[in-house]
């Protein structure tokens, strides 16, 4: 009788793990972070290894985000200045085709106050009276929209060019010849000049260029005839001090501060249009 050697237990084979967002997929590779087993699609490069989504995101909680110098996001491309310069542009096309858009489109306080035509107020910013008139507020917009941009964030610099368009716009209610139509984006642009300004001396730069610039452009605005000063001069004065609460919000809360200016200007402006309006329509002009 011989003897045989006792017999081994067989050894179960080791189970192949799946990823953990993944159950379909196997992998050898777990997460540096929490040692999950992830699959390539969740894998994300970390100093050592690889880490798993939820703990790339975990770690990106604790770091602070960079923001524009005034709160706004972190601007790379301009798109808020390339998109109302290429809606400018495309309004004045089609101003070749149908002239008549600028009365449908221009600001006249007699349709604001008897038609209840309120769009006015915004729309003329975006319609304009001639070749020079478009180019000189693209070429405006061009220099100095993307620098503002990149200041105050896509947000808040969109807020700065309509509300400075408004501010214009509701000057002219005020002080125009009711019966006369405005268009152009002068209005906002010198918003943006007195924006420029005062970020200027927020930063402690030297102003001097843009204050000789302002300076030029209110003279032509004097000397030239059929141009209208109170788009210009509502412009300039609105985007400056809507700018000024921009810049110099405190940097506690600033976010919730810049916020209450723009809708604290936007409410100004309101009444200030709410309060003029019933004065046009008793006059009786149409």
């Amino acid at each position: 009788m011989t003897s045989q050697p006792p017999v081994q237990p067989q050894q179960p084979a080791e189970a192949v793990p799946t990823c953990y967002r993944h159950p379909d997929r196997e992998t050898w590779v777990r997460c540096q972070r929490c040692d999950r087993p992830i699959c390539p699609d969740c894998m994300r490069d970390a100093a050592v290894g690889f880490q798993c989504p939820e703990c790339v995101a975990e770690g990106n909680r604790g770091i602070r985000q960079a923001k524009s110098t005034f709160g706004g996001s972190v601007v790379r491309t301009p798109y808020v200045t390339w998109t109302i310069l290429a809606l400018n542009l495309a309004v004045f096309a089609v101003q070749f085709v149908e002239p008549a858009i600028q009365s449908y489109l221009g600001m006249n306080s007699v349709m604001v106050a008897l038609g209840d035509e309120y769009y006015r107020l915004i729309t003329a910013a975006f319609v304009h009276g001639g070749m020079f008139h478009i180019l000189f507020n693209s070429w405006a917009l061009y220099v100095i929209g993307p620098y503002l941009e990149r200041a105050f964030g896509h947000a808040r610099f969109i807020a700065l060019y309509l509300v400075s368009a408004l501010g214009g716009s509701v000057l002219g209610l005020w002080m125009d010849d009711p019966r006369v139509l405005t268009v152009g984006a002068s209005g906002a642009i010198f918003g943006l000049f007195g924006a420029v300004f005062v970020v200027g001396r927020r930063l402690n730069l030297d102003v001097r260029g843009i204050a000789v610039l302002i300076a030029i452009n209110l003279g032509i605005t004097f000397i030239v005839p059929g141009i209208s000063w109170t788009g210009h001069i509502g412009g300039l004065v609105t985007g400056a001090a809507l700018a000024a609460a921009l810049a110099y919000a405190p940097r506690d809360n600033r976010t919730v501060w810049q916020v209450a200016a723009i809708a604290g200007f936007v409410v100004l402006l309101a009444v200030l249009v709410v309060v003029r309006v019933p004065l046009i329509t008793m006059s009786g002009l149409s």
